[in-house]
């Protein structure tokens, strides 16, 4: 096991750039890591159950199939990263702060969170559920959500002007001051079976 390996499974981490390490797989529950970067590593299928999470970043590492039931994150920002089969719905939401650029977020389930003001930027959402999830005031810029499902979403004051290929029917969503653009926006009269010429 290499050094940075072990560093890993202390209960506290602070102030730590951990680089290229493959931790597949590992049990990393219960930790807290304050103010670490986790640079190309490789967190598939680990477990992150009450691991919390305070002014990380994470860039370019594959989170794919992790596991995080009562897992914090605070003041944490993923960028480049990839998350595949994600249950989101199960993490603590107290303090929730976190933010999302260039990430690849296929799969995952965030139904009944209340993600206000996340900020998904520049990313591929694709085939998410964010059924009954409060995303008010959310910013989805330059974010593709093709075949994400919104239902009993709340919208208000989210910004979709340049996220492209959503499916979002107006009758079962929140939209008050919603931000959308032409000519994605047409896609919202889906729903209603109308012909624009």
């Amino acid at each position: 096991m290499s050094k940075d390996i072990s560093l890993l499974l202390k209960e506290t981490i602070e102030n730590e750039t951990f680089q290229n390490l493959n931790c597949s797989a590992e049990n990393l529950s219960q930790k807290e890591f304050t103010n670490c970067t986790f640079k190309k590593c490789d967190f598939q299928r680990c477990i992150f159950n009450g691991t919390i999470f305070i002014d990380c970043t994470f860039e370019s590492c594959n989170l794919t199939g992790i596991k995080i039931d009562s897992c914090w994150f605070q003041g944490t920002h993923f960028e480049k990263c990839k998350f595949l089969g994600t249950d989101f719905r199960i993490i603590n939401t107290l303090l929730i702060d976190w933010s999302f650029t260039n990430c690849h977020i296929e799969l995952c389930d965030f139904e009944r969170l209340d993600l206000k003001k996340l900020k998904l930027i520049q990313s591929t959402c694709s085939e998410n559920n964010f059924t009954s999830t409060n995303l008010m005031g959310a910013d989805f810029s330059e974010t593709d959500l093709r075949k994400s499902r919104f239902d009993g979403t709340n919208l208000e004051k989210t910004n979709f002007t340049t996220a492209k290929n959503y499916s979002i029917d107006p009758t079962k969503n929140r939209l008050k001051w919603a931000k959308f653009s032409y000519p994605e926006v047409i896609s919202l009269l889906d729903t209603f079976g109308v012909e624009i010429k």
